[in-house]
């Protein structure tokens, strides 16, 4: 049987969908008509087939998530409010902080620089608000300029097909964790190019104000933690472990951490209720074997600065002088990331404040001395090697932790020699799970990929307060959980009411193995 078109081309004639000739390709003089249609009404319906997700190891790359993507024109989900609203205004607020800093200069030479930076600023907000194709990044002698070039020209370019040629190509288009990420690397972009303001931070006054706003909070810890913590005596063995057990559990929520007023079992439980995949119990008995077998180490990848940072190292320091580890590692970013991420600038100021900063005048003396004795002890910790602070370029990538073991391979290896790994966060959490529209039932180590499944994957601790779409590891009864708070409580997973403690068991032990 021939199509209409075929049948047109056999009489000598090519019509349109409306009967009007079609018209010959200019160079090739071949017919082509622009539309065909088929009456089909005699054949069998249409069925409805559903793609299989996940999609398979080799299919998956990142314009193509193993679930569907959260992209910035699905009005549906948060990823749509954050590309048309919220990063355009941080943005503006970036642009209004490099701008006070401009009225505060008296340096010819450093303000006519810092006024390109600005004008760069500009152009992102343009391509930002104009929903522009993704440029390459240019080489402004940051490590990871490779490893985002690659990535784009890979995946972001557009393909051979007409009809896929505009996929994946600009912010809305691509994938929102993809395409956020872009934002802040070419955000560094306008600074990083510069003579005077390669290593200025928009985004540093901010990050300075969260912690000097949370005098109580901050006074609260320190007066708790000055000195050496250390159980009373007249407790058993099995009393002792059980109140370890309870402040083990008290620190590692991070909702509770901020405001921490009982290590009582009662507390802990009404706080529990809100943690929807809770692997707490597992998490402690991972670390008290780390500390049967005399201890090891623990990595933090970190989240925010300011106070969160603050309330990391007093957890950090619970778990050294506990003896549940001998070394913690932190792993901040190189630049300015996602507004509130850490730095090396963020973490030294932190310490530095606390030991010699004037910060809170209204403190007593008692509040100061506490506050400082414990950014001394933590000081100590860096000088024997019990802390140590990193920065890999593969951080501040577009690329997700699936990609770590085949795009940052010494990363991976690294870590695969920690005993455990934090994950600390809302982003961290979205780069372990790919950030896509899993199902809630999704087990956490089949969401995270070769950060469970690679030969000699460590043990990996997500701690995070839920504030984007993706939500997995609720157990089997998750898909359920999720669709009765999608009725009871619209919004509930931007809300920040709720949050996650997951932990997969990795491959620890066997040998790493790159193709």
């Amino acid at each position: 049987m021939s199509t209409p078109s075929e049948a047109s081309q056999q009489n000598g004639h090519a019509t349109q969908q409306n009967g009007h000739p079609a018209q010959p390709n200019g160079r090739t003089g071949i017919v082509r008509p622009s539309r065909v249609t088929l009456s089909l009404g005699h054949l069998p319906s249409k069925t409805d087939i559903k793609a299989p997700w996940p999609r398979t190891p080799t299919r998956v790359d990142p314009n193509n998530p193993p679930w569907p993507a959260y992209r910035g024109y699905h009005e549906y989900s948060f990823a749509h409010a954050t590309m048309q609203s919220r990063l355009p205004t941080i943005l503006g607020k970036a642009i209004e902080d490099a701008t006070r800093t401009l009225n505060e200069e008296s340096s010819e030479e450093r303000i006519v620089d810092l006024v390109a930076c600005i004008e760069r600023m500009g152009e992102l907000m343009t391509d930002l608000s104009g929903n522009a194709k993704l440029r390459p990044i240019i080489d402004d002698n940051e490590a990871d300029v490779a490893l985002w070039n690659k990535e784009i020209a890979k995946y972001f370019q557009g393909t051979a097909l007409p009809v896929m040629m505009s996929l994946g190509k600009d912010f809305m288009n691509a994938p929102w964790l993809f395409a956020e990420a872009y934002k802040y690397r070419r955000l560094h972009e306008a600074f990083s190019v510069s003579r005077y303001w390669r290593d200025y931070d928009v985004f540093y006054r901010q990050k300075c104000d969260t912690f000097s706003r949370s005098a109580d909070a901050v006074f609260e810890l320190s007066t708790r933690f000055a000195e050496p913590f250390k159980l009373s005596d007249a407790l058993s063995p099995e009393e002792r472990l059980e109140a370890e057990r309870l402040m083990f559990l008290e620190l590692t929520q991070e909702e509770q951490i901020k405001s921490l007023q009982s290590t009582g079992g009662d507390h802990l439980a009404a706080t529990e209720k809100n943690i929807l995949g809770n692997h707490l119990n597992r998490l402690w008995e991972t670390v008290k074997e780390l500390r049967e077998k005399t201890g090891g180490r623990i990595d933090f990848v970190l989240d925010n600065a300011g106070f969160e940072l603050y309330c990391d190292c007093v957890y950090a320091d619970f778990l050294l002088q506990s003896g549940l580890a001998k070394q913690v590692r932190f792993h901040g970013k190189r630049y300015p990331w996602f507004v509130s991420d850490v730095t090396k600038k963020d973490w030294e100021w932190l310490l530095n404040t606390m030991c010699y900063g004037q910060l809170f005048p209204k403190a007593t003396d008692l509040e100061l001395e506490s506050l400082r004795r414990l950014g001394q002890r933590w000081k100590q910790y860096e000088k024997e090697g019990k802390w140590v602070y990193e920065q890999h370029p593969f951080w501040c990538t577009g690329y997700t932790f699936w990609e770590m073991h085949s795009e940052a391979p010494d990363l991976f290896l690294h870590l695969s020699r920690s005993d455990l790994v934090f994950f600390k966060g809302d982003l961290n959490h979205r780069k372990l799970t790919y950030d896509c529209a899993a199902p809630a039932s999704t087990p956490f180590e089949m969401a995270i990929g070769s950060m469970a499944n690679a030969a000699g994957a460590p043990k990996v601790a997500s701690l995070r307060t839920i504030k984007s779409d993706v939500v997995v590891g609720l157990g089997d009864n998750g898909d359920l959980i999720a669709e009765n708070l999608d009725k009871t409580e619209p919004g509930w997973k931007i809300s920040g009411k709720y949050a996650v403690v997951l932990l997969s068991e990795g491959r620890p032990g066997e040998k790493v193995r790159f193709a």
